[in-house]
């Protein structure tokens, strides 16, 4: 089998190795990865300029853009081969809920399974984020799964693991996106230079949170799996917005 790994908090990102060192033992590894932090970059692809492929000492490759770009480089122009499967992460984060709408850790597997291949997106769910390794023995897990049951069509999972111990898991869950409160105001702040300058805010704490949803599984220290798709077509409106456009 061989494996593309990519992710949005850069190449030299802790959780990266730990999925690198993680599942070298069953598979061929190529990473791929964008050379600095891009969380929050979503699918973002660069088209305003060339796009630059280097390689670190560890063997990752690094890319001066976004995880999209990663990975639409490294399928389409790099590898003379297809990658079985895409996994980005392990993200230093939680991807739940509305997150996965900015996530470039998400993006980067979602990129993958555009092009036909089955993707798995990984956060470990705390900004402490210290068990890189119980997410990395989660995705091993999958990945060994895979390879002896494969799906029937390429599938494209988010997964949010608690922050703790392997042995402290509380199983795993399928579960489907909660929401979250709308994010706080940006923080508008001056620079050292007298210059008016704004962060964006913090997201905004779960909304729907109940049983059956991420946010759910995660608090329960469970490993939540989101299956995903792309078709932002929402269906229940289509008679509505029918009638409204008739004279």
């Amino acid at each position: 089998m061989r494996i593309l790994l990519s992710n949005d908090d850069g190449y030299f990102a802790p959780g990266l190795a730990a999925l690198a060192q993680a599942l070298s033992p069953l598979a061929d590894i190529t990473v791929v990865a964008p050379e600095r932090d891009r969380s929050g970059a979503s699918n973002s692809l660069t088209l305003d300029r060339p796009l630059m492929l280097r390689q670190a000492p560890t063997g990752f490759y690094y890319v001066n853009g976004t995880p999209t770009d990663c990975v639409h480089l490294a399928v389409t122009g790099m590898l003379d081969h297809m990658p079985d499967m895409v996994i980005s992460g392990i993200n230093h984060g939680a991807n739940m809920g509305d997150d996965t709408i900015y996530s470039g850790t998400v993006a980067a597997a979602t990129e993958g399974y555009l092009l036909g291949i089955p993707s798995i997106a990984v956060s470990l769910a705390s900004h402490n984020a210290r068990h890189f390794d119980t997410a990395a023995r989660v995705v091993a897990d999958l990945v060994q799964r895979i390879q002896t049951r494969p799906p029937a069509e390429p599938m494209l999972l988010n997964v949010n693991v608690p922050d703790c111990a392997t042995a402290d898991l509380n199983g795993v869950s399928v579960t489907r996106l909660g929401k979250r409160h709308k994010a706080e105001s940006v923080v508008k702040t001056t620079n050292p230079r007298g210059q008016t300058v704004y962060w964006v805010g913090a997201a905004g704490a779960a909304q729907d949170a109940g049983e059956g949803t991420d946010f759910h599984a995660v608090a329960n220290d469970q490993v939540s799996i989101t299956p995903l798709q792309m078709d932002l077509t929402r269906f229940s409106q289509m008679d509505s917005v029918n009638a409204w456009l008739k004279p």
